[in-house]
């Protein structure tokens, strides 16, 4: 297989590889334990600015309260930021989730719309969270752009751009759909591991002998 930074097969082999040595997002660790549409949208709006660790313990006590959006509604306010708690700004998330909720009952007859489009109508959800819902909860084509993202398929050259909402509209162009999913699970564990935002690991990456390097000042 040709060695190049440009060869997306074997670029997302190597990362392939790297991921199934590592950890998984943490939404993505929900994801594949319930395929729920519902439970993918709020641990993914709890996960915003917050550890992975925190996101899961998080979720999964609001989730024990709630199963629906039904559910969530009937929860006071200062319960549900009991549960979420400490997940970053938990006081905000709490009031947008119960905002969803009302929503979504009112609008959606209680179901999470599948379109992103739709999805980007409802508070505090941007296009990452749309695709991600998209994606992993209703199994359609979706590219979730995060950070990570965003900075290393910059670093490497495969975009050149100043913002994810810009990086996914371009790697929509460039990836083959079969790689849309993929590319948020396995640069989000790169990226926290592996080629971090200041000094990156280079030495220790798969794609070090090949890669451009673009933007890195000190790498270690």
């Amino acid at each position: 297989m040709n060695k190049n930074i440009n060869n997306i097969e074997y670029v997302f082999e190597k990362l392939k590889n790297a991921y199934q040595n590592s950890k998984a997002p943490s939404v993505t660790l929900i994801a594949d334990t319930t395929k729920n549409p519902f439970n993918i949208l709020i641990s993914t709006l709890i996960s915003l600015r917050t550890k992975d660790e925190v996101t899961i313990q998080s979720s999964k006590r609001l989730f024990e309260k709630a199963k629906s959006f039904y559910d969530l509604k009937k929860i006071p306010i200062k319960d549900m930021e009991k549960l979420i708690y400490p997940a970053g700004f938990y006081k905000v998330k709490s009031a947008r989730i119960k905002q969803i909720a009302n929503i979504i009952i009112n609008q959606y007859s209680g179901k999470i719309p599948d379109d992103i489009d739709e999805l980007l109508k409802l508070p505090g959800v941007g296009r990452k969270t749309a695709n991600l819902v998209v994606s992993l909860g209703f199994n359609k084509p979706g590219l979730c752009v995060d950070t990570h993202v965003h900075r290393i398929t910059n670093r490497i050259g495969w975009v050149k751009t100043k913002s994810p909402e810009s990086t996914e509209m371009e790697l929509r162009k460039l990836l083959p759909v079969k790689y849309w999913e993929k590319i948020n699970n396995y640069l989000v564990s790169y990226g926290q591991t592996v080629c971090k935002p200041v000094s990156p690991f280079c030495t220790l990456c798969k794609l070090n002998d090949i890669c451009p390097k673009i933007g890195v000042i000190k790498s270690r």
